[in-house]
């Protein structure tokens, strides 16, 4: 099992620090600034990945696992509406699925029921590298915040 290194505090002036107004949902936030929310306790983590991706990729200590879209087949998970809903607990909602780009749908989604959510830009892994490789260039994984792998 692996399990990465508390991150350092971040620097204010670093440009993830603020969150960018997005369409259809309150926003996209960095990994990092995810991160700082999340352990504050100002926002719930909700990792959207679907169950095999975390067994086999790894996942988020202690964050809340709602996949948007169910294995195999990646049908959508007839729960998710409500098991967000009881997520939400009226504190504001970071979601992260593998590269950042079915969160947003998830964020789409969370919005329409009344939620404030918010997108985790670059998700678990990140965009795939020249060689077509997640992982590698950037996402919660690499930027060293706190995951396991099983």
């Amino acid at each position: 099992m692996h399990e990465s290194k508390l991150p350092a505090p971040n620097n204010a002036a670093n440009a993830f620090e603020t969150a960018t107004p997005a369409q259809g949902y309150a926003g996209d936030v960095s990994p990092q600034l995810a991160y700082t929310w999340w352990r504050a306790g100002t926002a719930v983590l909700v990792d959207i990945r679907s169950e095999a991706e975390l067994t086999w990729v790894g996942f988020v200590p202690d964050a809340l696992a709602v996949p948007w879209k169910q294995w195999p087949g990646m049908a959508m998970n007839p729960q998710f509406d409500a098991a967000i809903q009881a997520a939400a607990a009226g504190q504001k909602m970071l979601l992260l699925c593998r590269s950042g780009v079915r969160s947003i749908a998830a964020a789409r989604r969370a919005t329409e029921l009344g939620l404030v959510a918010y997108n985790i830009l670059e998700g678990f892994e990140g965009d795939m590298d020249a060689q077509g490789r997640r992982g590698q260039l950037q996402g919660w994984r690499r930027r060293g915040l706190p995951w396991r792998q099983s």
